[in-house]
Parts: C-alpha cells; structure tokens; sequence
C-alpha cells in the first residue's frame, strides 16, 4: 500500500530526472588512497630498517593525511547533463560543469542540476467551460532548466512551482471555451496554456518546451448525447447525399430519354441490349414483342380519343 501511494505521489508531484550521482566520490578515495598507501609503505621500510619515527613523526604524518583528505574532499564531478551552482559562504558565485571541478571545502558549497528536459505530469483538473459544461482535463508538460542559479536562487522548488502554475494556467484557458473549442481546438488550447507559462518561468530560468493534453473526461450522460447527436448528423448527411443522388440520375434519366425519343432506332438497340443482358440466365422467361406495335397501338388509341371528343362535341353542337 505505502508503494502505491509512493507511485502515485510521484505521479502528482514533478517526474524527478533522479538524484545526482556522485559520480567524483572514487575519484577523491584515489586521490587519497594513493599517497596514504605511499605513506604507509614508507613506513614499513623505515620500520624494518630500525628507522624509529617517533611520536612527533607520526603525529606530523597523520596531520599530513587529514589535510590531504580535506584538500581532496573538494574534487567534484559533474555529469554532461548536469551543472553545480556555487555558493560560497552562502553567496552564490556561478555555476560549474560538466566535468570536473575543484570547491573549497568548507567554505563553498555545490548543488547539482539537471539540465535535461523533465516531464512533468499535470494530474486531471475539474474545470467548468464556458457554456457551464463540467469537465476533467489532465496533461503532460515538457520543460527544461536553462539557468541553473536562477532555478536554484530565484525560486525554492521549480518543479513543484511550475506543475502548480501549469494546473491554474490549465484552468484558466479552458475555463474560457466552450465544449465545442475545448474538443475542436486542442492545439491552440496547448499552445495558449505553453505561452502562460513561459512568461512567469523564464524568470525562473525555465524554458517550457511543450505542453500537451491527454484526456478530456465529461459525464456520461453528455456522452450519449453527443453520441445521439453525430449519429444525427450523419443520417442527415447520408439523407442528403441520397436526395442529390437521386436527382442527379433523374436529371441523367430524362437527358437519355430525350435523346432516344430525337434518335431514331435508340429504342430498339437499348432493348436489344437488355434483352442481350437477360439472355445468359436460364431461369429467366421473356416474352417478345415489336417496340413498332406498342407506338401503333399508342397511335391509335390517340386517333380514337380524339375522334370521339370531336363526335361529342359536333352532337352537343
């Protein structure tokens, strides 16, 4: 349980790059090592050789190996990404690194920063838009030091600063859409969020590289209805897209139908075509019959009607 709740404190908290490691610390014990080790085998030779040192001789010596040890305890390295800001006698003098580099022991002091960029996560934020629509947005923020006395000086704990104004710059700028802006513009939402930051954390000797969301939760009441909605909207789309279909083939439909009705013998070859078409299909049952005698039998059906409206009008007369 307590690992979990480590885990998820780091989580909140700022992704630590990690401690610094003491990359110097062999480097001191050799520094040290080899002259005690050069002492102490002088000191056997002199023994075997009845060479009596003395008190004051070994007094000397021990004084001689504590002030090599703290002349050596001011060796430090720093890593590649790494930089030491300086304070001496609690002033701060400058920063130093990568590589290695001498302080004054006891009296300069080093702390080591990372220079490489940190990922910072943004935890999920309860933020109500615009249009009174609540929400939960969280984050990733990408930042980098640029400045390491500044980062050191000006300000006790960067990391967790720039995760808070990353959380209230976070609420501001969605606070001020609406639900639409909020799942339409995320990439202007990112970008208005980086610049609110990088305007209070280059004081900081911060550089914000980019910031990015993550999710975006709503209630799943909102859900459905937003789901309702583009399902909507896309039969619409495909009721639409249908109608102009349709009139798009009527529209051809007449221009064909005018052009056989001007071209002669039209008629006849597209019933060829179609009666081609059905011919290869056993279970089909056509019955023929002379295109020429359905237009006579229309013709004369015309010819009687109209001498039957002409009969009946000459006997009303």
């Amino acid at each position: 349980m307590s690992q979990l709740m480590a885990e998820a404190t780091r989580k909140m908290m700022a992704d630590n790059a990690g401690e610094h490691v003491p990359l110097g610390r062999w480097l001191r014990v050799m520094a040290w090592g080899v002259p005690a080790a050069a002492i102490c085998a002088a000191a056997g030779v002199a023994a075997r050789a009845d060479i009596h040192v003395g008190v004051l001789g070994a007094l000397l010596i021990g004084l001689a190996l504590l002030a090599w040890a703290v002349l050596v305890s001011g060796i430090r390295v720093a890593a590649q990404w790494e930089r030491g800001v300086i304070l001496s006698m609690g002033r701060y003098t400058g920063a130093k690194g990568p590589g290695v580099f001498y302080v004054l022991p006891m009296i300069e002091n080093v702390r080591f920063i990372d220079m490489r960029i940190l990922t910072i996560t943004i935890p999920s934020q309860k933020v109500m838009t615009r249009d009174n629509v609540p929400a939960e947005v969280d984050g990733v923020l990408f930042c980098q030091v640029v400045d390491a006395g500044r980062a050191t000086t000006g300000i006790k704990d960067y990391q967790f600063a720039i995760l808070q104004y990353a959380q209230a710059s976070l609420r501001d700028v969605v606070g001020g859409l609406s639900l639409d802006e909020l799942l339409s513009e995320r990439e202007r939402i990112q970008q208005a969020i980086g610049q609110a930051l990088e305007v209070r954390a280059k004081d900081w000797g911060i550089h914000i590289d980019s910031v990015r969301l993550l999710d975006i939760e709503m209630p799943e009441d909102l859900k459905r209805m937003m789901s309702r909605q583009a399902s909507a909207e896309r039969e619409k789309r495909a009721t639409i897209t249908k109608a102009e279909g349709d009139k798009l083939a009527a529209a051809n439909l007449s221009e064909a139908a005018r052009l056989m009705a001007e071209t002669p013998g039209a008629m006849q070859l597209r019933t060829l075509q179609t009666i081609d078409g059905l011919g290869p299909s056993p279970s089909n049952t056509v019955l023929l019959y002379p295109v020429e005698l359905v237009q006579a039998l229309t013709d004369f059906s015309r010819m009687f009607r109209k001498a039957d409206s002409e009969a009946g009008k000459g006997g009303a007369a």
